[in-house]
């Protein structure tokens, strides 16, 4: 069976493990997702993909809805800069680490 062939693709290459691993440990900040501004979201097609394109780490997963790979994401924000809806805003990952201490200690 033959993959369907994106006609605006002329090159890509295939996500792999970043070679410093999990990087997502030593993050700054983290970037959360409005699914109600994203443009390929709101509109139920695959346009935009501009997180996609520039993320110099290959984090952001294309399709409906977006997926950044927390644990490879760096926190650079490129992806938050180039959104043209600002849909991706970047959060301090400090309060995200602890609150999930919090959740941890909550169901031990």
């Amino acid at each position: 069976m033959a993959s369907k062939k994106d006609q605006f693709i002329s090159a890509c290459a295939t996500l792999a493990k970043g070679e410093a691993g999990n990087t997502g440990e030593w993050r700054a900040k983290r970037p959360i997702i409005d699914l109600s501004k994203c443009t390929p979201c709101k509109k139920q097609k695959d346009t935009c993909y501009l997180c996609w394109l520039y993320c110099p780490d290959g984090t952001v997963k294309r399709g409906i809805p977006i997926e950044i790979d927390l644990q490879y994401c760096k926190g650079c924000g490129v992806c938050a800069q180039v959104c043209p809806t600002k849909a991706i805003r970047m959060e301090v990952e400090e309060q995200f680490v602890l609150s999930e201490c919090v959740i941890q200690e909550e169901v031990e």
